[in-house]
């Protein structure tokens, strides 16, 4: 099993409408993240934009590519991609770069 920790920022003018949409994500998206293997998928929001994901999965590399191959998310990462600062034309979910973990308490 794989602990998957990224950051990306999203922008301070629309913090407001970034968290409003976490509150109503599609059943159909939550769906289609569960059956790509993604488990435990948090998401925490600072003031300054910064965003923190963690998910755990066994393979992140393949629960990113099931995902990339569902309409659903092409629909949810069109839709999500003005949130963000510095993507350069990316699919927020594209420009996800994991941490490297350094420690975990068991």
């Amino acid at each position: 099993m794989q602990r998957v920790c990224f950051v990306l920022r999203v922008r301070r003018d629309r913090l407001t409408e970034y968290r409003e949409r976490h509150r109503q994500v599609w059943p159909e998206m939550r769906a289609a993240l569960s059956e790509a293997g993604w488990r435990n998928y948090s998401l925490f929001l600072n003031d300054d934009g910064l965003l923190v994901g963690y998910l755990e999965t066994n393979d992140f590399e393949r629960a990113r590519a099931a995902m990339d191959a569902t309409e659903v998310n092409a629909r949810w990462q069109a839709e999500m991609a003005g949130l963000f600062e510095e993507l350069d034309g990316t699919a927020p979910d594209a420009a996800m770069r994991p941490l490297g973990e350094i420690f975990h308490l068991a």
